[in-house]
């Protein structure tokens, strides 16, 4: 791991943070635990946390960008701007990546030729989580224009750019990634690297989350992307 802002930097970890305490911790430690040559940089985008989200992201030598919270796709997309890597990596400050992460995902991407690329996953938290997870695994992957979710994509940088970054809209993931598969190859590695907090579904129950993410989508759809 290099320092933020250091050169030969092959891939920076964009990591969108507000009131974030309770999850970056695992975030971060997971990142600094990657067993990889790649040389990687992580940023975490602060949208004005009032918690102790900054003190945590010092502790693990990442660089603290701030934003005034306005959405997690100006967060994203301000990460990426300030990033020195060829690659840029998007994870969620309640995901956690395993250590082969980054050699396996990128390595994947390379191989293949493609211009990002996102991983199976585990969404930790009650059962009913799983039915996510598959969505996600099973739905997702299989599109022909595949959705990686904004909780863990990998893309080369000129794509990034090509397309504009992630537009300001509501499932911005979802609008990014239908950007990307209209102009370049992306794609699954149908292995699990990453694990993501099932968070919302504990909170909303399952019929909540579903219908919190079609009233998104719904509103995405209406941005017209």
């Amino acid at each position: 791991m290099t320092g933020a802002g250091d050169d030969a930097v092959d891939v920076s970890f964009v990591v969108p943070a507000r009131n974030e305490g309770d999850y970056l911790r695992g975030a971060l430690a997971s990142l600094a635990a990657l067993d990889t040559a790649y040389e990687y940089e992580v940023l975490v985008v602060d949208g004005d946390s009032s918690d102790d989200t900054r003190e945590i992201a010092r502790e693990y030598d990442a660089a603290v960008l701030q934003e005034g919270g306005d959405s997690i796709a100006a967060a994203r997309n301000l990460g990426a701007e300030r990033a020195a890597g060829e690659w840029l990596a998007f994870i969620d400050a309640d995901t956690r990546v395993r250590a082969t992460y980054l050699t396996e995902l990128l390595g994947f991407a390379e191989r293949e030729g493609l211009a990002a690329a996102s991983s199976y996953c585990r969404i930790t938290g009650p059962r009913r989580a799983k039915l996510m997870e598959a969505t996600i695994n099973h739905g997702f992957s299989r599109l022909e224009r595949p959705i990686l979710p904004g909780f863990s994509c990998l893309v080369h940088r000129r794509a990034f750019e090509d397309v504009g970054g992630f537009p300001d809209v509501p499932n911005e993931d979802t609008a990014f990634s239908r950007l990307l598969a209209a102009r370049y190859p992306i794609g699954y590695r149908r292995t699990v690297l990453v694990e993501n907090s099932g968070r919302r579904i504990a909170d909303l129950g399952l019929t909540g989350t579903l219908g919190h993410y079609l009233r998104l989508d719904l509103e995405r759809l209406r941005a017209a992307y």
